[in-house]
């Protein structure tokens, strides 16, 4: 683990994709299952760009959670770092691609997800302060002891470079947007990069204006603010420079899972040190090849992927390594 580049913190899940497009759930007849959870997804994205990633999880002890082990590392992805809880299962989550760009999404959490059981006690706290790139989802503050568990990571890490908070608000998750936005605002500041979509970026900073929010975001030391526009793009800004990056229109045959090939190739650009635009139309272009795939970590680009697309505008149809 002397070679980790990024370590993330979240939630796992085994996700169940249908066969079938624009069917209600109740007449799917056949799934595809595929390892979820967007911070997960975002360590395979980064993974499969080359990267060492590990992931900072908590799983049931039960099949689907030797699955999400066993698929973490068939990806490239270290599993150290992910515990067992003795009661709770492994979450499984259902989509409806019903429309395809729009799914519904059905989270089994009951009476809760293991990786909210998560406390300060399992961190690994070395590891956190040492990566060279840390990703924590705003999900993380959504119930005790995750909730301490997080804000103590990123009291550790002391904002050190590379500390990005995916804002990722679930309203599933929290009682109201006024809890999300009590738990997950105090998290920008100790963040070196935010990212975050309108809705996200009102829970956190109290507006959906992108320009508003992205200075909300620098004003409170954010060194990077990204926020997704949908199809108006994305906007970039730093104290110097502002850039909305231009969508990238593909087919979709599942809207689930694009956000997370971002931000693995967010992670990324980040290391390698790439200017923020620049930085910003490959994670697009990455999130654009999900999208045009049915399944999330299964199907995260490579690099010659994203390469594929920007030069072509076209989605491969095949791997390219």
């Amino acid at each position: 683990m002397e070679e980790l580049e990024i370590l993330t913190f979240g939630r796992s899940s085994v996700d169940m994709y249908p066969e079938q497009h624009n069917v209600a759930l109740a007449d799917v007849s056949t799934f595809r299952k595929s390892i979820g959870g967007s911070p997960t997804n975002v360590a395979v994205a980064a993974a499969r760009l080359g990267r060492k990633a590990a992931v900072i999880n908590r799983v049931g002890d039960d099949a689907f959670g030797a699955y999400v082990r066993q698929g973490l590392r068939e990806f490239g992805v270290h599993d150290e770092f992910i515990s067992t809880d003795p009661d709770l299962l492994t979450p499984v989550v259902f989509c409806e691609l019903m429309p395809p760009e729009e799914p519904s999404i059905y989270f089994y959490r009951e009476p809760r997800g293991p990786d909210m059981d998560i406390s300060v006690a399992d961190m690994p706290m070395d590891a956190i302060r040492s990566a060279p790139l840390f990703w924590l989802a705003g999900s993380r503050f959504a119930e005790e002891p995750s909730r301490s568990a997080a804000m103590a990571a990123l009291e550790a890490r002391g904002r050190k470079q590379h500390t990005v908070i995916d804002l990722d608000y679930r309203p599933m998750f929290w009682d109201s947007p006024e809890q999300a936005a009590e738990y997950i605002s105090p998290s920008i500041d100790h963040c070196t990069v935010a990212v975050g979509n309108k809705n996200e970026c009102e829970i956190a900073v109290g507006t959906r204006i992108p320009d508003e929010a992205a200075d909300r975001m620098l004003e409170r030391g954010v060194q990077i603010a990204i926020v997704k526009q949908g199809g108006d793009g994305v906007m970039v800004a730093t104290a110097d420079s502002r850039t909305v990056v231009d969508p990238i229109r593909v087919p979709v045959v599942c809207g689930l899972g694009a956000g997370d090939a971002f931000g693995g190739s967010l992670a990324h650009g980040l290391l390698a040190g790439w200017d923020p635009a620049e930085i910003v139309t490959r994670a697009n272009a990455a999130g654009a090849i999900v999208a045009g795939r049915l399944m999330c970590s299964d199907e995260m680009p490579t690099s010659a992927e994203i390469d594929h697309l920007l030069a072509t505008g076209e989605v491969p149809d095949r791997v390219i390594r």
